[in-house]
């Protein structure tokens, strides 16, 4: 099984404005998109076999207004791909790993995605992604 990162996502708070950032450096958009389930917008952008990923909160109360509101904008997390996210859940679980997502759910281009703790991977939300 070879493991790659698939991306790392960037808490912002204005989508448009990050996306002028990260295009004046030679970067550009692959894809916007809008994740009802996870109340955020996100926009991608290839980097070689891996992407970033801008993520602007569309609520609140949503897991990235709240990073933003303790944290401020800036690295959220790093996703790594996975050719079976059930196995990779149960093998994080066997190994004592907390996780967020007990089973995945559908994230942005439609992936199954599941998150593991930071108290359990010192200090980093890591997310699954597979496909």
């Amino acid at each position: 099984m070879t493991l790659k990162i698939d991306h790392i996502g960037i808490a912002v708070k204005n989508l448009e404005e990050a996306v002028k950032t990260f295009e004046s450096l030679g970067l550009k958009v692959k894809e916007i998109e809008e994740v009802k389930e996870q109340k955020v917008k996100v926009a991608m952008l290839p980097v070689g076999e891996s992407r970033i990923e801008l993520l602007e909160a569309m609520a609140e109360d949503s897991a990235i207004a709240k990073f933003i509101a303790n944290r401020g904008e800036g690295i959220h997390h790093i996703a790594i791909n996975v050719e079976n996210i059930e196995r990779s859940l149960e093998n994080a679980r066997k190994a004592g790993i907390k996780l967020i997502d007990e089973k995945p759910r559908i994230g942005a281009g439609g992936k199954k995605v599941a998150f593991l703790h930071p108290k359990s991977v010192h200090g980093v939300l890591l997310e699954f992604v597979e496909g």
